[in-house]
């Protein structure tokens, strides 16, 4: 970017939340990679007590940093809780991650010594994060980095920035080595300078396929930094024979709409078999009409809050137009209620009849109907596309949850729950582009660490048995 100065607003209200100056890069490399060895040589012990003070940290000001979530996306407080929540959970389970993923082997080899496997941090880490969930997704990447012993360059969005502070402010409290996490602020200038800086040895990403194939086109011809790359879906969920019809869309409101449809694991595509289609419609519609979306701290709390900001509004507006001026037939019309807040309530297309529906993730409360005859034909349409993080089937046998486990291709696959809400302590991640092939969240210990091996004995010992002339 190229002002000095980045400010956040408050969705809910368009009021400015937080302004700091933008970071440099280059100082910032600068004191991590001096930090780095000290850290490293550090006893593993020494920096897991480290980070359980930081959860402590955390913990003490719950509240506080749960408001300040809300306030900066938008979110309902009570879904901004529960993200402090897992935010102090990640800390013993990247724990426990560490020592089953990535811990010391030993192999005894008789006379040819011992064969070790230990592995050893990276070096230098640049997370960047998106605005989503501000603290719990990087903290996903950052906590695993520096229990493995990097050094760890933290670039919240520049959407989110406040809520990237308190995270590390929060690490500092822990009594942590200075300079062993580092805000760095900024927007897409910054990310870029980040990834491309030769003091990184790693680079860490959640956001769009769009930012994350660019991050990963720039790498392409530098094997030595590794690359985590967490990106979106045009996630299916498909429903078939059920009778428990109100709890099937329960489950459809929770994938498509909890967090105003911005998770990258939300339903974008609700595939339906006929048979079931009038039934469920005629339980879906009124259910989500019933939805309140309002402010983060409004009584009663509502489901959901705005999207991120007004642009974002404006181009979720737009696809909902585009998508019925090519075919698509309203369901329940997505609307603003206040053209300069970026609150919408759920819209839902049946967009069936397009014979091309487009292969984007619609980030936001937005969600596709397509009607299919069968189960077959719905696991054809769940796989037409490109992506590839979540996919849920509602209803079915045993057999059928079988069959479209089989032939999903998703990094996570679920049976009668939503899409989203996936597990902490269960890798994290999907396929094509959803992502690299590097799952995050119990598997992100794999990649804040590589595998050395070693083969060990205390004194030389050798001979040479063939092919020497006699002496």
């Amino acid at each position: 970017m190229s002002e000095e100065v980045l400010k956040s607003y408050a969705p809910a209200t368009g009021e400015e939340l937080w302004s700091g100056k933008i970071g440099d890069v280059d100082d910032a490399v600068s004191r991590a990679r001096r930090a780095w060895p000290a850290w490293a040589a550090l006893a593993l012990g020494n920096r897991i007590e480290i980070a359980r003070r930081f959860a402590n940290a955390v913990r003490k000001q719950a509240e506080s940093l749960a408001d300040l979530i809300a306030n900066e996306t938008g979110k309902p407080l009570w879904e901004a809780r529960s993200e402090v929540d897992a935010v102090i959970a990640k800390v013993d389970i990247s724990v426990q991650a560490y020592a089953e993923r990535t811990g010391r082997k030993k192999l005894d080899s008789a006379l040819k010594g011992t064969a070790a496997v230990r592995h050893k941090p990276h070096g230098v880490m640049a997370v960047l994060g998106p605005y989503n969930f501000p603290a719990h997704l990087p903290n996903g990447h950052i906590i695993p980095a520096l229990i493995a012993g990097n050094t760890v360059l933290f670039k919240p969005s520049e959407k989110t920035p406040a809520v990237g502070e308190a995270l590390v402010d929060c690490w500092k409290k822990s009594g942590a080595p200075e300079d062993t996490l580092q805000l760095v602020v900024g927007g897409p200038d910054t990310g870029k300078a980040l990834v491309a800086h030769p003091g990184i040895d790693g680079v860490l990403f959640t956001g769009s396929a769009q930012a994350g194939i660019a991050i990963n086109r720039k790498l392409a011809a530098n094997p030595g930094k590794i690359v985590a790359l967490e990106m979106g879906g045009n996630n299916p969920l498909v429903v078939c024979d059920t009778p428990k019809i109100s709890d099937a869309a329960a489950l459809i409101v929770q994938s498509a709409f909890t967090t105003a449809g911005q998770r990258c694991t939300a339903a974008r595509r609700l595939v339906v078999t006929d048979s079931i289609y009038d039934d469920l419609m005629g339980e879906l519609l009124p259910m989500t009409k019933r939805l309140i979306v309002g402010e983060p701290f409004a009584d009663p709390q509502p489901f959901m809050g705005p999207v991120i900001d007004n642009d974002t509004a404006d181009r979720l507006n737009e696809s909902f137009v585009a998508l019925v001026t090519a075919g698509g037939k309203p369901l329940l019309h997505m609307r603003r209620p206040d053209p300069d807040k970026p609150f919408l309530t759920p819209g839902m297309i049946d967009t069936t009849a397009i014979p091309e529906r487009p292969d984007i993730e619609l980030f936001g409360p937005l969600l596709q109907v397509i009607r299919v005859p069968d189960l077959d034909a719905a696991i054809a349409e769940a796989n037409n596309t490109r992506f590839g993080l979540s996919a849920s089937l509602i209803g079915g046998t045993p057999e059928d949850y079988g069959r479209f486990w089989a032939n999903i291709r998703a990094g996570i696959i679920n049976w009668n729950r939503p899409t989203n809400g996936a597990s902490s302590s269960a890798p994290f991640g999907g396929i094509g582009l959803s992502g690299n092939h590097r799952p995050a969240a119990y598997y992100a210990a794999d990649y804040c660490a590589y595998p050395v091996a070693s083969t060990e004995m205390d004194q030389p010992r050798a001979n040479l048995g063939v092919g020497l002339k006699e002496s």
